[in-house]
């Protein structure tokens, strides 16, 4: 092995180890509101809705949306695959449980329980890793005593329930519920290639329209 092998295995452990770092500063800054440590977290351009770019809208967006719809959050991050596109830019999904406690109109609050998943694009800039995109798809958002089964399973108080395209990026999910299994033998398709696995996965599907508040 080269030395030039060594460097890039090297950087690529410690690139690895600061984007999981990204995920876990994000959850932090996010529930002790600390919204600039938070927005520090993004490229500066990030891109905001249709037509705002930077992190000041970005923290704009952000405070007004954490006074509004929570009164305290926690957020406990599992799985994390991460694959690179090439030494600067990286791809990830990461597993997110989370907990709300959030205010009702009537003047009480609800314990809301979340499963949900971000899907993430990261980019290296003058050294530093960031946030280009964040993602996020939920599977369900409920009150801690009411188990959301069936559809619909986003139910914040006070608001219409809706489906959170938790499964939207991946095509496998709607293909083997329509392809029940028969008796023969199944094929089995060949492994993704190194650094492919996500892109394999999602088979060229768009992202998804996600409501986020």
């Amino acid at each position: 092995m080269s030395q030039s092998d060594v460097v890039a295995r090297v950087d690529r452990l410690e690139s690895l180890d600061a984007i999981r770092q990204l995920a876990a500063k994000y959850s932090l800054a996010l529930d002790m509101r600390d919204i600039d440590a938070l927005v520090n977290l993004f490229a500066e351009d990030i891109r905001i809705g249709r037509d705002k770019v930077g992190r000041a809208h970005f923290k704009q967006w952000m405070d007004e949306t954490l006074r509004v719809q929570f009164t305290g959050t926690a957020h406990h991050i599992g799985n994390h695959i991460i694959e690179f596109e090439d030494p600067d830019r990286a791809v990830g999904v990461v597993y997110s449980k989370n907990e709300h406690e959030t205010p009702t109109e009537q003047g009480g609050c609800e314990w809301v329980i979340m499963q949900m998943l971000y899907w993430d694009h990261y980019e290296r800039m003058n050294g530093r890793w960031y946030f280009r995109r964040r993602l996020p798809c939920y599977w369900y958002a409920s009150d801690l005593n009411k188990p959301p089964c069936g559809e619909n399973k986003m139910r914040w108080p006070d608001r219409d329930e809706y489906e959170g395209a938790f499964h939207s990026l991946f095509p496998s999910w709607q293909r083997f519920w329509a392809e029940p299994p028969s008796e023969h033998l199944p094929s089995v398709a060949a492994p993704a290639p190194l650094e492919k696995f996500l892109a394999t996965m999602r088979d060229g599907s768009l992202d998804p329209s996600i409501k986020t508040r």
